[in-house]
């Protein structure tokens, strides 16, 4: 027996094999503010880019957005998915300033600069955030409605913790 007893997968015998290429699950896109609070939050399939979902990122910000001005410009800062000419003219469009570097490259700016600040983990720490809530790990919804709707209960709860009422209470 061992491994002399397997059977062996014949190719020919099923027809044509499956593609390995595409992406089974689903991926959140956040906008979020300084401290990590959501801004906005897209639902998509796996399968699809980030440079892709940008621009309904951008347009679902929940609250109204302070108006750009020459003296203080609205910096949209984003990791290497963000990259490319389409993702930088859509931040262009809604009058973002995009600031989209490789981690490499943030860690070196850090070095070179002493007053630079990171901006990438608060993105990552907001994205732990909705991990916490084990409903979104794994993702058993049949549509893309109802994980949406989970997604924005998390994000309100979310909201909620920051707030220093809630903070207060709670300690």
């Amino acid at each position: 027996m061992g491994r002399w007893g397997k059977r062996r997968w014949e190719a020919s015998a099923r027809g044509q094999t499956r593609p390995t290429g595409e992406k089974k699950g689903r991926k959140r896109n956040l906008l979020v503010d300084g401290r990590g609070i959501p801004l906005s939050l897209v639902g998509s399939g796996a399968n699809v880019g980030d440079r892709d979902m940008l621009p309904a990122t951008l347009d679902a910000v929940a609250i109204k957005r302070p108006r750009p001005s020459r003296k203080r410009p609205q910096p949209l800062c984003g990791d290497a998915g963000y990259r490319g000419k389409p993702a930088r003219d859509a931040a262009r469009r809604r009058h973002y300033q995009p600031h989209i570097k490789q981690r490499k490259q943030e860690s070196e700016a850090k070095c070179k600069h002493t007053g630079y600040k990171t901006r990438r983990w608060v993105v990552e720490r907001s994205h732990s955030w909705f991990n916490r809530f084990r409903k979104l790990l794994v993702s058993f919804e049949k549509t893309e409605a109802s994980y949406t709707a989970l997604l924005s209960l998390a994000a309100a709860s979310i909201c909620w913790r920051q707030t220093p009422v809630y903070s207060r209470i709670s300690s």
